[in-house]
């Protein structure tokens, strides 16, 4: 057996998150996360002995997921290598991401590529929550729970240009475990029309209308003075919404990629001044790319200062 590689991206937080019926007309918890360009973990499994072992050793999600690919796949014990630059506990999938690229490298050792779905099912094991990095970035509402994909919304988002920052300076937040209560009659209409204003969104290339969805998505869920900071940097600085992650502390502004560059620039500035802290400025939308890959194309990630 070889040595077997895999790679994973991350994501940005949620376009949406809620409770979403599925074809058997049954809530269930779902989400659509915002794709991050450039950020991945890779994986490397070299086989030998009976156990496993991983580093870094506190990945026990991963060591988990390694487990669980083994038997799928046949795999012997060997050692596990994660390495790559996805922050932890801010809502970005980083524990996702370590488990897929493992799930990929461990099944490598043995010449099997597993499809998304196997890797989603595998994620749910290890996690018991999980986020759909193991599919391309085509926008997906997704049972987490579950590891189910309950609609595919489209080919690609709206072109959007997003500028990152951290919510309560970045404060790591756990993932609850726990399944959520279940929802009222209410709550899940109010999702089910955010669902359909995110389809329309996306089979329409509306920016403006994916900014609402968000928007609002953020606001039931998180209430408080952060996000009216936010709506308020957004509302001052031309940017179509606002997003966060549902269980993390980092937070978007979304901007139609038509516009002009002044607009991240002046936010980022903004941000600042509220207490916010920019991270990042980044392209999303518009054209495929895979999270199987931790390197885009140069025309969808690019670096614009967030400082000074």
């Amino acid at each position: 057996m070889r040595t077997g590689t895999g790679s994973c991206g991350a994501h940005h937080g949620e376009l949406l998150q809620g409770w979403f019926t599925d074809a058997a007309d049954v809530a269930r918890p779902g989400l659509v996360t915002l794709p991050l360009p450039g950020c991945a973990v890779r994986a490397t499994f070299t086989p030998g002995g009976r156990g496993i072992t991983v580093s870094p050793p506190d990945r026990s999600k991963a060591d988990r997921a390694a487990r669980l690919a083994a038997e799928a796949v046949g795999a012997p014990g060997g050692d596990l290598v994660l390495d790559g630059g996805v922050p932890a506990g801010l809502g970005m999938g980083s524990s996702t991401a370590d488990v897929v690229a493992t799930v990929r490298a461990v099944a490598d050792t043995c010449g099997v590529v597993p499809s998304p779905r196997t890797i989603a099912r595998i994620a749910v094991g290890a996690e018991a929550a999980s986020d759909p990095l193991m599919f391309d970035d085509r926008p997906r509402l997704f049972a987490h729970r579950d590891g189910d994909v309950l609609e595919d919304l489209g080919a690609a988002l709206p072109p959007l240009r997003v500028l990152g920052c951290l919510l309560e300076s970045g404060r790591p937040v756990d993932t609850p475990l726990a399944r959520p209560p279940r929802p009222s009659p209410s709550e899940v209409a109010f999702y089910a029309d955010l669902r359909g204003r995110l389809r329309r969104a996306v089979v329409t290339g509306d920016s403006d209308l994916l900014g609402r969805v968000a928007t609002a998505s953020a606001l039931r869920a998180r209430p408080g003075p952060d996000v009216e900071r936010l709506r308020s940097v957004a509302a001052a600085t031309g940017a179509v919404g606002v997003q966060i992650a549902h269980s993390g502390n980092v937070a978007g502004l979304l901007f139609d990629a038509a516009g002009p560059l002044s607009g991240p620039h002046r936010a980022a500035a903004a941000l600042r001044a509220h207490g916010l802290p920019p991270t990042r400025l980044f392209a999303i939308g518009g054209r495929p790319w895979t999270h199987t890959s931790p390197t885009p194309s140069d025309d969808r990630t690019w670096s614009v200062s967030t400082t000074g």
